[in-house]
């Protein structure tokens, strides 16, 4: 028996109880393929069911209904989602009434995204609809807000940039001790259980360090490893995301941490940083995208940097980039997978490297 009633239609969940892939296999077979013939591998860390605190839904208005949930596997059509084994309880209860809702607004025609990350503050909502909201479709959604005592309500229509409609509460998430307001919709870690794991895993791998070390930090987001880190050393933290900065900016400047902290907004695909300027750092501390670390890696191992900590959410990425760390002289000290996509092919890894 499947674990929801979904699964083989809805596209969140690519393998029921017992055929999840052995993902330590998996990431064992990528640092291989890199070069690194006998890699060290610290035990998989696998988050609990009932635990993503993230999602991204569809709505579909087909007549009188309307469907709220992912979308089909290799399909548009949304799976309206009645359960799930992976999202918080939180969130799962805030769906039928968030349906109604939505069905009763003009900003919705046809479809719509809803972006729900779980915060330390309550759900953090961001509707995003195919027309503009009127009044009578704002009033509903404060209602909304303050009926299921949600701390931020926001709205885009198209591409528009978001609007908070409604803040009843600070929106608020601590990365590291510290109080910080992402953006509607922002990234965030898919659960906190894998945030911890990760931070962990990265504070773990760190060289000794002073108080005035140097620690470099690419595509850094709002902050998650950016302020745990700086209880280590000084950091630079570099984002391409201009929300993203200024959410984790606001936090540092709420905390005088401005002297331990530089947060700059950067495409590091089209700026990377040069070896200039990672020349110096005790470690370089990178995230990237889901296709891996671009024209960036370049200048990395062009550079003096002798600890790279890598954290991948995509093997095959990794595999590519490791190739290279590998070519240019670095050994691999240890690779913890963490299985935060429980059911998926999908695997998160901190991986560290040494020149």
């Amino acid at each position: 028996m499947s674990h929801c009633i979904h699964f083989g239609t809805c596209g969140g969940c690519a393998h029921t109880t017992g055929q999840t892939p052995d993902k330590s296999a998996r990431l064992h077979a990528a640092l291989t393929r890199a070069g690194y013939s006998a890699p060290t591998l610290a035990p998989l860390i696998a988050v609990p069911p009932a635990s993503r605190r993230r999602v991204d839904l569809g709505a579909e208005r087909l007549g009188p209904a309307l469907h709220l949930g992912l979308h089909k596997h290799r399909g548009r059509e949304v799976v309206d989602m009645a359960e799930c084994a992976l999202l918080r309880p939180e969130l799962l209860a805030l769906l039928a009434p968030l349906r109604t809702v939505l069905r009763s607004l003009q900003a919705l025609k046809r479809t719509g995204a809803i972006h729900i990350n779980w915060l330390d503050t309550g759900a953090d909502l961001l509707i995003r609809t195919d027309a503009p909201f009127q009044l009578p479709d704002r009033t509903r959604l404060i209602a909304f807000a303050k009926t299921h005592d949600l701390p931020r309500i926001s709205i885009a229509s198209g591409q528009d940039l978001p609007e908070p409609l409604a803040v009843l509460r600070p929106p608020v998430i601590h990365f590291g001790g510290v109080p910080v307001t992402p953006p509607p919709g922002g990234f965030l870690q898919a659960s906190a259980e894998g945030e911890a794991a990760i931070v962990a895993s990265v504070l773990a791998a760190l060289p000794k360090l002073t108080q005035k070390s140097r620690l470099i930090e690419l595509y850094s987001g709002s902050g998650t490893l950016t302020f745990p880190l700086s209880h280590h050393a000084r950091v630079e933290a570099f984002e391409g995301s201009e929300p993203a900065v200024y959410a984790a900016q606001s936090a540092a400047n709420a905390r005088a941490l401005t002297g331990r902290l530089k947060i700059a907004k950067r495409d590091l695909a089209r700026r990377p940083l040069q070896t200039s300027e990672l020349n110096g750092a005790a470690a370089l501390i990178l995230d990237p995208p889901f296709t891996g670390a671009g024209p960036q890696l370049r200048f990395i191992v062009k550079s003096e940097i002798k600890r790279v900590i890598y954290i991948s959410c995509n093997p095959e990425a990794l595999s590519a980039d490791a190739a290279q760390l590998n070519h240019a002289g670095f050994a691999l000290l240890t690779a913890t997978p963490i299985d935060q996509f429980l059911y998926s092919d999908n695997l998160e890894s901190v991986a560290v490297f040494e020149r």
